[in-house]
């Protein structure tokens, strides 16, 4: 088992306060402006983003490792929107977008391994069953 530690801090009030989030390397400053905005700094959201790709990318470099490939690259964007209904803000969707390079990998096995990695890496499974939309596209690089 694994356990890791991320940590916030946030002073003052929604509009006008600050805070930071930090976790083993990185700490960032974010605001309502960052958030909800286009103020410099980070949100919640591009964390998910960054955990939901970095998950991701390892689940299918385990999966192509499985297959008998060595993937020289994979690259993973994801795109988090945060929304708002009558029960307050909640992200609605998250759009994983992967460039994979590997040698003697085909599109057909690419795209049932990348689907089997957007179903089992352990950040699309915390999501499971939850409202947001998660969909994943995967494409071969030359």
């Amino acid at each position: 088992m694994s356990t890791s530690k991320g940590h916030a801090q946030w002073k003052g009030t929604i509009k006008e306060g600050r805070g930071t989030m930090s976790f083993t390397g990185f700490e960032g400053a974010y605001s309502f402006g960052s958030r909800f905005e286009d103020a410099k700094g980070t949100n919640p959201e591009e964390l998910v983003g960054a955990a939901h790709a970095g998950c991701y990318s390892m689940y299918l470099s385990l999966l192509l490792t499985e297959e008998g490939l060595n993937p020289d690259s994979i690259e993973t964007t994801a795109q988090v929107t945060l929304d708002k209904d009558d029960s307050g803000p909640h992200i609605t969707e998250i759009r994983l977008d992967c460039k994979v390079k590997c040698p003697g990998l085909d599109e057909s096995k690419l795209k049932k391994l990348a689907a089997t990695s957007k179903e089992k890496c352990p950040v699309s499974r915390l999501y499971a069953g939850g409202t947001a939309k998660i969909s994943a596209e995967a494409h071969l690089v030359k």
